[in-house]
């Protein structure tokens, strides 16, 4: 399980845009925004971060 800092999402359309995008390379995705943090599994973090990149979110992996 990897869990990503995603600071430039903050609403309804921000969340289903992160899902759109990890849905495809992931086997599970949790969105949560009041923590602006994502939480995935099934692809190694490089991957998550460069697909939220491409769709406009910077993102940082934590811990």
């Amino acid at each position: 399980m990897t869990t990503l800092s995603v600071p430039d999402m903050s609403c309804g359309h921000c969340k289903a845009s992160v899902e759109a995008a990890l849905a495809p390379i992931t086997t599970a995705v949790t969105v949560d925004l009041t923590t602006r943090q994502v939480t995935a599994e099934g692809a190694p973090a490089e991957r998550l971060v460069q697909a939220l990149a491409e769709i406009g979110f910077p993102a940082t992996a934590l811990g």
